[in-house]
């Protein structure tokens, strides 16, 4: 019992020596598992974290599109960027099969019972670990089925997350989603999107045909979770956003619609075809105005 509790308070002392000297190195970690892989569920799991100088002030979790990975989605995404300018550490796991599983079954995952919402939990814990981040608020962006496992995340476990912001991606329509508390959500859709049709309704993905929640009735669905006031329109950074402040918990929910918007991550390097997937829109960056609404919302 002793050597435990020197163990415990050694790896505690370790911790803040690295944050106090601005290491981006993780300190020594209880898991068997090396640095970038973690067992969960009997699987072996991968990611890549990046870790910005300083003493970091949050983490953000930023989930890839399906056929996609997280270094994909680093690249896709800059976030390393932005997360740098705000001291957030970023993790990009990779889902099974380039994919999720966030509730649809149109997917390998959904269909093998993978328990993403699990996994990502666990991950959240060892990231918190291995880089001594302080017990906090938690953050989770995506794109396109990394936006439907965002949502679905929030749903199940916002007792881990404080603020979320998928990028063309809502929900299946059968998913249920009762948080456990309020979340605060920047929703970003493009009216235009080939593929996750902002109308909602029957879709087919990478992993095959799903029915799903309408864009604008996602963001009507966490306004009423979150016991929103009615929303304003809010163009003044070029976009249509409806904007609901002051909701329960000091939480807020804001939907970008952009319009003519493709299923890209606006103002991305989005490497498809825009014939198969639409127009990139510059005029909205969900890079930086999703890191400006997670550091508002730090607590």
């Amino acid at each position: 019992m002793q050597t435990g509790n020197v163990l415990c308070r050694l790896t505690a002392f370790v911790a803040a020596l690295a944050l106090a000297c601005g290491l981006n190195s993780p300190i020594a970690s209880a898991s068997d598992d090396p640095p970038g892989v973690l067992t969960f569920g009997d699987l072996q799991r991968t990611y890549i974290v990046h870790v910005p100088s300083g003493r970091p002030k949050g983490l953000v979790l930023n989930l890839h599109g399906a056929g996609q990975t997280g270094h994909d989605q680093e690249m896709l995404t800059n976030y390393d960027a932005v997360a740098d300018q705000h001291g957030f550490v970023v993790a990009y796991p990779d889902g099974i099969d380039l994919s999720w599983a966030d509730g649809r079954g149109a997917s390998t995952p959904d269909r093998q019972g993978v328990d993403d919402v699990g996994f990502l939990a666990a991950l959240i814990d060892r990231v918190n670990r291995d880089y001594g981040l302080p017990p906090g608020p938690v953050f989770v962006t995506g794109m396109s089925a990394g936006a439907f496992m965002t949502n679905r995340l929030a749903c199940d476990r916002a007792d881990l997350i404080a603020a979320i912001a998928p990028v063309s991606g809502t929900l299946g329509s059968a998913v249920p989603c009762n948080p456990s508390r309020p979340v605060s959500v920047l929703a970003v859709h493009g009216t235009a999107d080939p593929v996750v049709p902002y109308n909602g309704g029957p879709m087919v993905g990478r992993g095959g045909p799903s029915d799903i929640v309408s864009a604008p009735a996602m963001a009507d669905r966490w306004r009423s979770i979150d016991t929103c006031p009615t929303p304003v329109a809010d163009n003044a950074s070029g976009v249509d956003r409806l904007r609901a402040t002051g909701c329960a918990g000091g939480t807020d929910v804001s939907f970008v619609s952009i319009t003519g918007g493709g299923h890209t991550w606006p103002s991305g390097r989005f490497a498809l075809p825009a014939a198969m997937v639409g127009p990139t829109d510059f005029t909205f960056d969900a890079s930086q105005a999703s890191a400006q609404f997670f550091a508002a919302h730090r607590g």
